[in-house]
């Protein structure tokens, strides 16, 4: 009588977040070892707001009151700066073979997309805290309660997250690191063409109807009507809608290129 062949052992069950919790901190060990981004997010920032506060703040609005306009708009700015690292991760992991070797593994490789999206979401509220701090130190005096902050921080969360999913889609798209980041890199210009700075009716009027319509003047009137008690009108409606929009069609839009990268291996 033939002996019985013994059952292959089944494979362990891994519990629902073990490999994105795997790749977030493979992300953030990432970001530690480096200093020098971690450093220019943060420092970029800070310097653009002491600039403007202190050089340029004086013609802006001459009774000193221009750090309290301009801080909503620095912090979407340091939000950028950091999540634009985002799009040169995905791409340096996708150009070294990373991601074509995660999809023979018996794992959810998209998980490593979302462990860099995640790990740029905590990077970066942690570098807005700090220029947070710097404003508060040179004059910023927010009117908001602690009702008002936590929605605050909320919008920013949201702006992060969808503007990450944003680069890291770009990260997918792109054929290098460099290239990357030269993609990345005109999107940092949109808060420079919104209400960051200055108000829109000082802007041309052919400028003026972009700054009013983009995506990036709703969510700054959003945090400043947070922050400073300013009128509120439908920016916090049109903020939401523009963030979900863009969530939306940048996890779409990685979805879809990586199935098809992982369909030409």
């Amino acid at each position: 009588m033939t002996p019985l062949t013994p059952a292959a052992p089944r494979a362990a069950r891994v519990l629902p977040g073990t490999e994105e919790a795997v790749f977030i901190g493979r992300s953030l060990r990432h970001s530690l070892r480096n200093v020098d981004a971690m450093l220019m997010a943060v420092l970029l920032p800070v310097l653009l707001m002491l600039l403007f506060v202190y050089v340029f703040g004086g013609a802006f609005d001459p009774s000193g009151d221009y750090v309290n306009y301009v801080v909503p708009g620095i912090i979407l700015l340091c939000a950028g700066f950091g999540a634009s690292s985002t799009a040169v991760d995905v791409a340096g992991d996708k150009a070294a073979g990373i991601m074509d070797r995660l999809r023979t593994l018996p794992i959810r490789s998209w998980a490593a997309v979302t462990g860099h999206v995640v790990a740029s979401l905590v990077r970066n509220l942690l570098a807005t805290a700090v220029v947070i701090g710097v404003a508060l130190a040179i004059g910023f005096r927010p009117s908001a309660g602690v009702g008002n902050w936590l929605l605050a921080i909320a919008v920013v969360a949201i702006y992060i997250l969808a503007i990450t999913y944003l680069f890291a889609a770009i990260g997918l798209a792109t054929g290098s690191p460099e290239a990357a980041n030269g993609y990345g890199f005109v999107l940092l210009f949109l808060p420079y063409l919104s209400t960051a700075f200055v108000g829109a009716d000082t802007l041309p009027t052919w400028l003026r109807g972009f700054a009013e319509h983009q995506p990036i003047t709703p969510v700054i009137e959003t945090v400043r009507a947070l922050l400073m008690g300013t009128p509120a009108g439908s920016a916090p409606a049109l903020a939401l809608v523009w963030l979900a929009g863009i969530l939306a069609m940048a996890i779409v839009w990685s979805v879809i290129l990586f199935k098809r990268q992982a369909g030409r291996r």
